[in-house]
């Protein structure tokens, strides 16, 4: 069984930086697709970016590019390092996995913002942007 937690949330002035961790007990499949998600006061959730476990391709939200880098280790953990931050990144911020057994990188490109394609969920870590 595949079980995901957060870590690394907390309170951060604007333009500070964060990073957030996300450990997996397992992939779904040695090649997975990782992603972290936000949701704000109000707002639908949304995909941040995304990394897949075989190929280490990543993609990124127009909104975090450039400010946000994710990355990941041996030891199946997934890390979403945030620089300059702004009050709009102020969210919860969760852990996502799905297998890509039978995708390919490409596909995955195109998916990856799909929440509803996730089987795996973290229970998520507040990030909170406020001076």
């Amino acid at each position: 069984q595949v079980h995901l937690v957060e870590s690394g949330g907390g309170s951060v002035q604007p333009g500070g930086s964060l990073t957030l961790s996300c450990a997996a007990s397992e992939y779904p499949y040695r090649h997975s697709l990782m992603a972290w998600f936000r949701q704000g006061p109000g707002k639908e959730r949304e995909g941040v970016a995304a990394i897949t476990t075989g190929e280490s391709s990543t993609w990124y939200a127009d909104s975090v590019k450039g400010r946000f880098i994710i990355s990941q280790d041996s030891s199946k953990q997934v890390y979403l390092q945030m620089n300059s931050l702004t009050v709009d990144d102020t969210a919860i911020y969760y852990c996502a996995a799905m297998s890509l057994l039978g995708y390919t990188d490409s596909w995955a490109g195109l998916v990856w913002r799909q929440a509803q394609r996730y089987n795996y969920w973290g229970q998520g870590t507040q990030v909170t942007v406020s001076s």
